[in-house]
């Protein structure tokens, strides 16, 4: 591997020590800097779409029969959890069709969606492990469906996590295929879940909601403290799990940079689009995420709902991101330019505000004029959907205690029949 080729990571070591103390000393530190760093660029990707079925790269191992999997979900406020559930079905063949289910069978087995299903197939067929989305799939696997996909999309094995997923009657809805002898299982990601994220959303919005209630006052130490302490998530990063989200590759070395930054917290449908728009004005994307510490100084203290290291695996999982700065800094320096050779800085029409309206972060670019204000494909933010929650609440905590109703039957009824 040739310094030069590599020299904008380096250099990066040393203007931003804190800055690579995420995802890239991490690489280095296990010794994959040869392949992580090296290479060449990822071609620009374009992906075609249609609401019966969704295609976008086939893959297939010469003289190997290819295997196809299959796994389905709500994918409703989709998490790093969904993203690891799905990198975790890809890995047990060499395609990943994924289906996603109707709104109506959402509504009639677990209650209301908060995302429509326009976003949530944004958000799916974003993820680079899905090669088919299948819209408007079944909440239950019936043998009628089982043989479609048996059939008209030639699936060897149903996926499925080992948490249980159990209909409105109390049965398996994986009964069929468990049945057919082509159903195989997954680990579930612990800490994390729609669930815990709905409450976190709740807590934020109470917390902005007593903030506003000081009429702008400072938060009394003990209250903020009980604030940063209600949002704890149990997720513990590692070092294992962000390599296995990344993609291993640096730029090549004409390739040309494009850089976007922000909180990408609570990843929806928008943050995909202005990605994807990103991405096809370069040959690298590289995005930055800021630090818990600089969304909270810029949002207020009740922000972010997602913790930095959610987050990044969240934005790492999205097939249009080359490279991510873990804990990126608020103000573009011409520093960080330089070092890591961006040709290109863009933002999106459509952001969540700032409190901090003082000092323009993107300064710097826009004197070099290389800064771009990109518009914004969907008018989603974090904070509408913040609001779409809210606005249901009470359908929400209905059904998260009815799922939570389902799953300790289930487990007592497994515990009974085990003898435990």
């Amino acid at each position: 591997m040739d310094y030069e080729s590599n020299s904008w990571i380096w250099e990066g070591v040393n203007y931003y020590p804190r800055v690579f103390g995420g995802l890239m000393v991490t690489a280095a530190l296990l010794g994959l800097s040869t392949s992580y760093f090296g290479g060449i660029g990822v071609p620009n990707l374009s992906l075609p779409c249609s609401w019966s079925n969704l295609r976008i790269f086939h893959k297939k191992k010469s003289g190997k029969r290819c295997i196809r999997v299959y796994m389905d979900g709500c994918f409703d406020l989709m998490h790093y959890g969904h993203a690891n559930a799905l990198r975790q079905a890809k890995a047990l063949g060499d395609e990943l069709v994924v289906g996603l289910v109707s709104d109506e069978e959402i509504v009639a087995n677990k209650g209301p969606p908060v995302l429509s299903m326009s976003e949530r197939l944004a958000l799916v067929s974003g993820l680079k492990w899905v090669d088919e989305v299948i819209t408007d799939a079944p909440y239950a696997i019936t043998e009628q469906f089982l043989n479609r996909l048996f059939h008209e999309y030639k699936i060897d094995y149903v996926i499925h996590g080992d948490d249980p997923c159990l209909l409105p009657d109390g049965t398996d809805a994986y009964a069929a295929a468990k049945k057919a002898g082509r159903y195989k299982q997954i680990k579930r990601t612990e800490g994390v879940s729609s669930t815990d994220i709905v409450g976190r959303i709740m807590s934020s919005l109470r917390e902005a909601k007593s903030f506003e209630d000081y009429n702008g006052s400072e938060v009394k130490p003990q209250e903020e403290n009980q604030s940063k302490a209600s949002h704890i998530a149990q997720f513990l990063p590692t070092s294992r799990r962000i390599v296995q989200f990344s993609n291993g590759k640096g730029p090549g070395p004409n390739a040309r940079i494009v850089y976007i930054d922000g909180a990408f917290d609570l990843f929806h449908a928008g943050h995909v689009e202005i990605l994807k728009r990103a991405r096809e004005l370069g040959d690298f994307l590289l995005v930055g995420i800021h630090s818990d510490e600089t969304v909270s100084e810029n949002r207020g203290n009740h922000y972010p709902i997602m913790h930095l290291h959610e987050r990044s695996l969240s934005v790492l999982a999205c097939r249009y991101v080359d490279e991510v700065i873990i804990g990126s800094p608020w103000e573009i320096t011409k520093d960080m330019i330089t070092t890591f050779n961006i040709s290109l800085v863009v933002h999106g029409t459509v952001a969540e505000k700032s409190i901090n309206c003082e000092l323009d972060p993107y300064e710097v670019p826009k004197s070099m004029g290389i800064f771009r204000l990109l518009e914004s494909p969907k008018d989603i933010t974090t904070a509408t959907v913040a609001q779409r929650i809210m606005a249901n609440h009470e359908a929400y905590v209905k059904r998260n205690a009815k799922k939570a109703r389902s799953e300790q039957r289930y487990y007592e009824e497994k515990k009974y029949v085990s003898g435990d």
